[in-house]
């Protein structure tokens, strides 16, 4: 069997047709005939080899929806015609101490479905079924394959840092991320505040779930916003006053980073010290969190905003995430 796919041969390049033979169908495999694939800024870190991790040739990918057409001799939980996803993260020891005890994501043996395999810009896959998903009937493919990625990396940390409906919740950056946590916020019954570089984006961030909006262009409105907040979530990849963010939080308050800063954070230790502020930071979440995630999104409507375009139309959906155009995330489909 030939997969078929999109490949970047070289660092930086654009990505070219490439097929490849799969490894031999194991037990615990699947093969999903892809449908959708979204296009997250990753892919474009692992294209351009900003993590100094990538080898070539590269297949990006790895926000995957499609069908089951073929099951190993072990697969339990699928059959042939079931809709699936499968997101970052597609395989884990399952027996040291993170696994065994449900955070899989935190596996010191963590397999990643495009680092080291070829990813989901292509018709098919071949994937350990433990990491797939069923999609709820609720949910469009396309608006799925984000959640698959994006949609994990801000719900696990409200899942995982004991957010609850009574806390006031902030959301820093109205993009392909803030514009999930903003509804994941909303869904969790907390007050949510967004805050943007980008005025204009007020009456969507309110659409999306904010009951408040602050724009961080105007003077002093982190100063003005001082002692509000129980946990902001940080989905930006640039530089901030981090100080003054702190001072937004009540005391106990957490700024929790799921947005790749490339420059250390400084940070006065009694920003930290004096009211038991914290920093943290959040991966993509388990394999309970991905099921409890979904069923969160169909139930409240949660969904990605996305523009789709035919998979052959590849390098348009690289460059306009990797220029920040998407509105909010772009989707591949076959």
């Amino acid at each position: 069997m030939e997969i078929h796919c999109y490949a970047a041969m070289k660092e930086k390049a654009r990505l070219k047709e490439f097929t490849y033979e799969p490894m031999p169908l194991a037990p615990f495999d699947i093969d999903i005939e892809i449908t959708h694939c979204g296009v997250c800024h990753s892919d474009i870190h692992l294209i351009d080899n900003d993590w100094q991790l990538s080898e070539y040739p590269l297949v990006p990918g790895h926000e995957i929806v499609g069908t089951v057409t073929d099951v190993g001799v072990g697969v339990m939980a699928f059959e042939k015609g079931e809709r699936v996803g499968v997101g970052w993260q597609s395989g884990a020891c399952y027996h040291c101490d993170y696994c065994m005890r449900g955070d899989h994501n935190l596996c010191p043996d963590i397999k990643a479905t495009c680092m080291g395999n070829y990813g989901g810009f292509a018709d098919m896959i071949r994937t350990d079924s433990r990491f797939a998903f069923a999609i709820p009937e609720q949910i469009e493919s396309e608006n799925a394959a984000p959640l698959l990625c994006g949609g994990i990396t801000v719900y696990n940390p409200l899942r995982s840092f004991d957010v609850e409906p009574h806390m006031k919740v902030g959301v820093i950056g109205i993009g392909g991320l803030g514009h999930l946590a903003l509804q994941f916020a909303r869904a969790f019954g907390c007050k949510v505040t967004a805050f943007s570089t980008s005025p204009d984006k007020e009456d969507e961030a309110r659409n999306l779930g904010a009951h408040y909006f602050i724009p961080l262009t105007e003077k002093g409105a982190l100063e003005k916003a001082a002692g509000t907040l129980n946990f902001i979530i940080s989905t930006v990849h640039v530089d901030m006053d981090w100080p003054a963010v702190l001072n937004v939080l009540k005391p106990k308050g957490k700024l929790c980073l799921v947005g790749a800063v490339a420059n250390p954070l400084v940070i006065p230790a009694f920003s930290l010290i004096l009211q038991q502020k914290s920093v943290v930071g959040s991966p993509i979440g388990g394999r309970m969190a991905m099921r409890e995630m979904f069923q969160l999104a169909a139930r409240h409507g949660i969904k990605a905003q996305t523009e789709a375009v035919p998979m052959t139309d590849v390098n348009t959906a690289v460059d306009r995430t990797r220029q920040g155009k998407a509105r909010y995330r772009m989707v591949l489909k076959n």
